[in-house]
């Protein structure tokens, strides 16, 4: 029993640590937060949830690790998952150079784009990212042995959903709040800036890369 506690409480601070960091995710999340308050990213957050969860099952059923095995269709994911992070770069790299004025002018109709459309982008954020695969495959294969039942499967995965919540959301709620909006609507540019140089370095860098 306390092996099985470690095995599982090793599996969770991975988790963490590889949810929590910053990353593509989590910038974006960031940045709606900040840009468009609290139920914007929450619903942002969402769709990042589902995904993780997504392929937190995919990992338990061994169905990403065939995945993984086919070159071709990790390349087609790392293709994907590039371009829509260069994407996202240049559409920060627009809304840093708007001026405050269209800024303003601009925020209904993002607002109108709440809910769905934003839980679609987190959602779309995550799976065509190849890296979530692999994590997710070094995750499960850390914290299952060979004859693992499916008590634990469940038990990791119920885990990592809480704290994929917990950290998602988290974010969100942090980067929404009073002093973090002043603090954007400050330096919006600069902000905005830095996204678009991370997420332009994260596009290139996972375009660029080998598996």
């Amino acid at each position: 029993m306390p092996e099985h506690v470690h095995h599982l409480l090793l599996v969770w601070t991975a988790y963490v640590i590889a949810a929590g960091s910053p990353g593509p995710s989590t910038m974006r999340i960031m940045g709606v937060a900040m840009r468009q308050g609290r139920q914007a990213a929450l619903s942002l957050s969402a769709g990042v949830v589902t995904g993780s969860i997504f392929w937190g099952v995919m990992a338990a059923t061994g169905i990403s690790a065939l995945l993984a095995q086919y070159a071709q269709a990790l390349t087609i994911l790392k293709i994907f998952g590039g371009l829509y992070l260069i994407y996202l770069a240049i559409k920060a790299g627009k809304a840093a150079m708007e001026s405050d004025q269209k800024t303003a002018a601009a925020a209904g109709s993002d607002r109108a784009q709440e809910g769905w459309e934003l839980y679609r982008r987190g959602l779309l954020m995550h799976l065509s990212n190849p890296k979530s695969i692999l994590a997710w495959i070094a995750l499960v294969t850390l914290g299952l042995g060979p004859n693992a039942s499916w008590r634990t499967v469940a038990t990791i995965l119920g885990g990592c959903a809480i704290l994929s919540v917990s950290i998602f959301c988290g974010y969100a709620i942090l980067f929404s709040t009073r002093p973090m909006v002043r603090l954007y609507t400050k330096v919006r540019r600069g902000i905005e800036g830095t996204l678009s140089v991370l997420f332009a370095y994260a596009g290139c860098r996972l375009l660029l890369s080998r598996f």
